[in-house]
């Protein structure tokens, strides 16, 4: 099961070498769900090394691991039409997409961040270069490639490190590329805040020498307030002594006397109090302007010294720790206490790998153990099988617009398995569809129910809707059976997710997002299967069960009411039936007669070769032009329709050739639910009147 605090963010990663699969890193390291796309030679950095002894074949390159730990690859040809493709399937599904190519590359390829956007409007699209992307601020250098060294030397790091102003030195990590993509996850963590509360995505752009300017930030002010060129300072600092790196009889150690406090301190350990009252030393100011003096004095004392026995006498007393080599880290008690020595687990079994740990620990979110890094392609046919690669075809939409449409009940089974495979399940009302494309569900999910955190921690979750003889069954769940499974009816669905028997409908979903809802927790869930039945639901309001099944009350008080008119609303492969009449009119099919009824309505089709199969009384109104009632129901069709009727596009309804007002209201708000996938009884005139839902009403906008 997914955990991290970043469980639930899919991020595609098109990265190589250092700055962005480090930036990859820390979001995979805290749980998000890392996708590398790879060629079919992979990450260059695979061949990198350095390998273990236990490695003949090279496969496990030590840079590699340690920068792609808990990550999945998909190996993309990104050159053909089918890779594009699948890539483009696989970004309309994430939260993330990282890249360092150079600028143009993407689009040359044909997969800008602005198309994908098209697709994934929420998208976060991070670029790390070498000099930023024009969409930021067109560089001269934007074309130059770029590595940690040259981030350094342009940025500024370069020209303030080192011994003196004859040897810049370049800093011993590749903090050019390191600090570049810590910079970019933390962006990527600000545009994903800004996605979820508004929706919208962006581009977020980053270059490596802009990153080390900012690191560099004591050289821009000094620059600005003095006229200074700062250079090169050694180990020491410009304002403060002694602060620096001093000699031990075994290596050296740092000190880093700042407050006069600590000053009086360090002149007590070094058994020399008259040095705290001197004037050349007493103050701040005084130290830096005789610091090389002063500097010579603790020198020569921490020069007699091991740095264990400096670490006995200065530990805690003052700003001090001794120069460790990563053999000496390794030994060290606060990195085990910490934890900062992470194993990564061989996929043979063979001894683990030993990094860096990520250094964030956060209190309600435990960082999730690291696991194995991927191999060239490992996870490929998972991620190609798991999506359509391009729209969801119109009658899988309309199968699930269908089965959404059984959302007008408010009694539903949540069902999941623990992390141990026992299989979970309560009633919960909170629930709705999102998307017909991606497919998505909401579910809310109070923090006090007993089962809430396993659901929120699960990876898959199925909604079951109860059906009007299924009353036992909500009486079951709702209760606090512990044997509920054992009394119910049930199967293993798909991902292994049990599945209620007999229940109007299900959608088995693997979890997208967690949200947090204050004393709710939001599931927001993608449909990897659904299926539905015939039935009523079984309604629950205000304590009482109840069937919306006919609408009954509601036909019964229009035909008491004067002349009634009984039609239907035949609804065929994106389509609904109309009857032409004479002028060139249309008019929503009639049951024939002067007292009309439903059987009149079918049996008048039936004879024409269309069968209908009416589901759900759709609307009841008055008609104001005519004084007469009319009861219409919704229904579907199969075969052919009988002269002077004919099936007429749903998103292009020719409304304006419907020459009753009361119709062509009807039908226009019929349209809209058609495309939200949502329906309700229509109930008063042709001006104004309510649609009921199952637990409310609301006034119609048409």
């Amino acid at each position: 099961m997914a955990d991290g605090i970043l469980a639930g963010i899919r991020v595609l990663d098109l990265t190589r070498m250092l700055s962005g699969p480090y930036c990859t890193m820390m979001l995979a390291d805290h749980g998000a769900e890392v996708i590398k796309i790879e060629s079919a030679g992979g990450d260059t950095s695979r061949g990198n090394g350095p390998w273990r002894e236990d490695d003949p074949g090279r496969e496990w390159a030590g840079y590699f691991v340690s920068l792609n730990r808990s990550k999945r690859s998909v190996v993309l040809d990104l050159k053909t039409e089918e890779g594009k493709a699948a890539f483009r399937a696989l970004a309309a599904t994430a939260d993330v997409v990282v890249e360092n190519f150079r600028p143009g590359v993407m689009e040359r390829l044909g997969l800008a961040y602005e198309s994908l956007a098209e697709a994934n409007p929420s998208l976060v699209y991070g670029a790390i270069r070498g000099f930023g992307d024009p969409r930021g601020g067109r560089s001269p250098y934007a074309y130059w490639p770029a590595y940690d060294v040259v981030a350094q030397a342009m940025g500024g790091l370069m020209a303030i490190t080192g011994p003196d102003a004859d040897t810049p030195t370049k800093v011993g990590p590749g903090v050019g590329d390191i600090f570049s993509g810590m910079m970019m996850a933390f962006g990527v963590m600000a545009a994903l805040r800004h996605a979820e509360a508004t929706g919208q995505g962006q581009f977020v752009d980053l270059a490596m020498y802009d990153a080390i300017l900012s690191l560099c930030e004591r050289a821009v002010y000094l620059h600005d307030m003095t006229g200074a060129v700062p250079g090169p300072e050694g180990n020491g600092h410009p304002f403060l002594a002694p602060f620096g790196l001093y000699p031990a009889a075994d290596g050296a150690v740092a000190l880093g006397i700042v407050d006069d406090a600590f000053w009086v301190a360090l002149a007590g350990a070094m058994e020399r109090p008259d040095l705290a009252g001197d004037d050349r030393f007493a103050t701040r100011s005084a130290r830096a302007t005789n610091r090389r003096e002063l500097d010579r004095l603790v020198a020569e004392w921490t020069a007699t010294f091991t740095k264990g026995d400096l670490s006995a006498r200065l530990g805690g007393l003052v700003p001090f720790g001794p120069m460790n080599t990563i053999a000496d880290i390794a030994e060290d008690p606060h990195v085990a206490a910490r934890g900062m020595l992470a194993q990564v687990p061989h996929p043979e079994g063979a001894k683990p790998w030993t990094v860096a740990a990520n250094p964030l620990k956060f209190s309600a979110a435990p960082t999730p153990l690291p696991a194995t890094p991927p191999r060239i392609g490992e996870h490929t046919a998972t991620y190609l099988a798991e999506r359509p690669t391009g729209p969801r075809p119109e009658a899988d939409r309309r199968s699930l617009r269908d089965a959404f449409g059984c959302f007008a009940t408010g009694v539903t089974i949540l069902t999941t398995r623990q992390e141990d495979g026992t299989p979970r399940g309560f009633t919960a009302n909170s629930f709705t569809s999102v998307s017909l494309d991606p497919p998505l569900l909401l579910v809310c999910i109070a923090r006090s129910a007993r089962s809430a955190p396993v659901f929120a921690g699960a990876a898959h979750f199925a909604v079951n809707i109860l059906s009007q003889e299924q009353k036992d069954i909500s009486g079951l769940f709702a209760s606090g059976n512990t044997d509920r499974f054992e009394q119910g009816a049930w199967r293993d669905g798909e991902a292994g997710m049990p599945v209620l028997e007999a229940s109007l409908a299900h959608f088995v979903c693997a979890r997208e997002k967690t949200i947090d809802a204050g004393d709710h927790v939001i599931l927001l869930g993608r449909v990897i299967d659904h299926a539905s039945g015939p039935g009523q639901p079984l309604g629950y309001f205000r304590g009482t069960y109840f069937s919306p099944d006919t609408g009954q009350e509601l036909v019964d008080a229009a035909s008491r009411g004067g002349q009634v008119e009984i039609g239907a609303l035949i609804a065929a492969e994106g389509g609904l039936l109309l009857c032409e009449t004479p002028g060139g009119g249309l008019e929503v099919p009639r049951a024939p007669g002067p007292v009309p009824d439903i059987e009149m309505l079918k049996a008048r089709f039936r004879e024409g070769g269309l069968a209908l199969d009416l589901d759900f009384l759709y609307a009841v109104f008055r008609d104001g032009a005519t004084g007469r009632h009319g009861i219409f129901y919704h229904g579907t069709a199969t075969g052919e329709p009988p002269e002077g009727y004919r099936f007429h596009p749903l998103d292009a309804l020719p409304l304006a050739r419907i020459r009753n007002a009361a119709e062509r209201s009807m039908l226009a708000r019929y349209a809209a639910e058609h495309r939200e996938g949502s329906f309700g009884i229509y109930q008063g005139d042709e001006a104004r009147g309510t649609v009921s839902r199952i637990a409310a009403r609301g006034p119609s906008p048409y």
